[in-house]
């Protein structure tokens, strides 16, 4: 979406990395008022930033890590998205989570739940690793021109021959008969052929 040309711009950079993020906030919250909205009275920002909210020990807590297990995954779709760069979607991600990061201790201070690590450790790694598998997929499914090229010069080859198999040989009369209209470039070429053959044919017969 983003991607023009290789020359390094920051604003591009400052602008990727605030929809992203913008992207991720508001997938998170999304999953959240589904999963977490059902069961708790009232939502607030505590359930965004709050370390603690996120717990084995109640299903409340495991649903706020699955919802950011989910917001990961749908991060590798914007990446795809936004970022279109395989080699760049680390950095990416790592910038979200470390944004993030800075968020929770300006609201609830330094998490100190390896609950709280573990599920953002894995987010991390789940949004990089797929998308960059994303990535790849879209660009080995891009086709060179090269390629194209080939491909139209073996369909013009292979054109060539099956108007040579439309050409039949009268032994009797020396004359070529043609089953199908053909273009004139390559019936040039087909009669010049066969005219060298009649020659050799006829030099047989005469010895």
């Amino acid at each position: 979406m983003f991607y023009g040309t290789l020359v390094w711009d920051p604003w591009l950079i400052v602008v990727q990395i605030a929809c992203l993020q913008c992207l991720y906030y508001l997938t998170l919250g999304f999953f959240l008022s589904i999963l977490v909205g059902t069961r708790v009275s009232r939502m607030s920002l505590v359930y965004f930033f709050d370390y603690a909210t996120l717990t084995v020990s109640t299903v409340t807590g495991w649903c706020v890590i699955g919802s950011f297990l989910l917001s990961a995954l749908a991060g590798a779709g914007y990446l795809l998205l936004l970022i279109e760069r395989a080699k760049k979607c680390l950095d990416f991600s790592a910038t979200l989570y470390i944004v993030h990061l800075f968020l929770c201790i300006a609201y609830g201070g330094w998490p100190s739940s390896i609950t709280w690590w573990v599920a953002n450790v894995t987010g991390v790694a789940l949004m990089a690793v797929l998308g960059e598998y994303l990535c790849i997929k879209r660009e080995r499914r891009e086709i060179p021109i090269t390629r194209y090229r080939a491909s139209k010069r073996c369909l013009t080859d292979e054109k060539l021959y099956r108007q040579e198999q439309t050409f039949t040989w009268d032994y009797y009369s020396y004359s070529f008969v043609a089953e199908e209209p053909l273009d004139k470039d390559n019936e040039y070429q087909i009669r010049s052929v066969m005219r060298r053959e009649t020659t050799i044919i006829c030099g047989f017969f005469c010895l």
